[in-house]
């Protein structure tokens, strides 16, 4: 999720640089990729060559590209919520910040990328990095991972192993690409192994962000209602099609969940972003702190970068399944 920014405006992003550019781009191009294409929401992608300077306009994002050895093609990263995992810690340390919040045009066109990549398509518009369309009528193709995207074919878990499957095959580490979702669906296994044991009914809000006293909770489409089915339980909000929608205090109760996942953005720096915080209000208020689930406790806390598509999203999916263990509900 990314909260709002400065202009910029779009004459300046379409003043970018593409001289690096390794690629063109259609929208809703028919028929099979040709070899060297990746699609993204609509989009086919052809490479010519394996981009060489990358730019990730978030941590997710960063942290995926890390895990499939592609730090070396780099040429910036943007948006850090948090420390990055301590595994690309070194990797990530050698990576131009070309903002610590969300990048805008003008440091992104002196980046002169090849590539662009997102997990969210909210940060290709015109005030922002600028839109696809503008970037890629440069050169410059751009990426919006697959779990922001959803067509109805796959569940947000095998989206993020599409994500693998695409970034590796444009930047020519596909080997790493399968091994890492191998990996990956061995841990989803195991997870699913647990939930069959757990008691059913069990209903879970989780809260992701608050911002100006309105929280925003996971909705269908992102991962926290995947790990949700994943792990035998039911997402409270579940119903509304969107990843991060906005709700109120008064909705979370309503709902009335077993138990509240607060995800902790405690680097990120901006009021109410820690755990603590949230669950703060939560007692405070004077509806949701009647809630038996604030009121006796029945709260997990989670990274909140890692409910977010990225390679950290297993281990958010097993922390949930600790945590629903450690209340009781194992």
């Amino acid at each position: 999720m990314a909260f709002p920014v400065r202009l910029a405006t779009a004459s300046v992003v379409m003043a970018l640089v593409a001289g690096c550019a390794t690629g063109t781009s259609d929208q809703g191009a028919p028929g099979a990729a040709a070899p060297g294409a990746i699609e993204s929401c609509g989009k086919r992608s052809t490479f010519a060559a394996a981009p060489s300077r990358v730019v990730a306009l978030d941590q997710s994002s960063t942290e995926t590209l890390l895990a499939l050895g592609a730090g070396a093609k780099m040429a910036g990263t943007a948006n850090l919520k948090t420390k990055v995992s301590p595994e690309h810690a070194a990797e990530y340390a050698k990576i131009p910040v070309l903002s610590p919040k969300v990048l805008t045009a003008e440091p992104l066109r002196a980046a002169n990328p090849d590539f662009v990549t997102a997990s969210f398509k909210e940060l290709f518009t015109a005030d922002r990095a600028g839109t696809r369309d503008e970037l890629e009528a440069l050169g410059v193709p751009t990426y919006v991972s697959a779990v922001n995207c959803p067509d109805g074919t796959a569940d947000a878990f095998e989206r993020l192993f599409r994500d693998y499957e695409n970034l590796g095959k444009a930047l020519g580490v596909a080997d790493r690409a399968g091994e890492l979702a191998t990996a990956q669906r061995a841990l989803l296994a195991e997870a699913r192994g647990k939930a069959a044991k757990r008691p059913q009914g069990l209903k879970v809000a989780w809260v992701y962000s608050v911002f100006k006293d309105v929280p925003y909770v996971a909705g269908r489409t992102g991962m926290p209602s995947e790990m949700s089915r994943i792990s035998g339980v039911t997402n409270v909000f579940d119903d509304i099609d969107q990843e991060w929608p906005e709700v109120s205090w008064e909705a979370i109760a309503d709902r009335a969940p077993d138990v509240v996942v607060i995800g902790d953005l405690s680097e990120r720096g901006n009021p109410g972003d820690t755990a603590d915080e949230k669950l703060a209000m939560m007692r405070a208020h004077p509806v949701l702190s009647n809630l038996p689930a604030v009121r006796d406790g029945k709260i997990i806390k989670l990274p909140g970068i890692e409910l977010d598509a990225s390679v950290r999203t297993v281990n958010a999916l097993r922390a949930f399944g600790s945590g629903l263990d450690a209340l009781g509900h194992g």
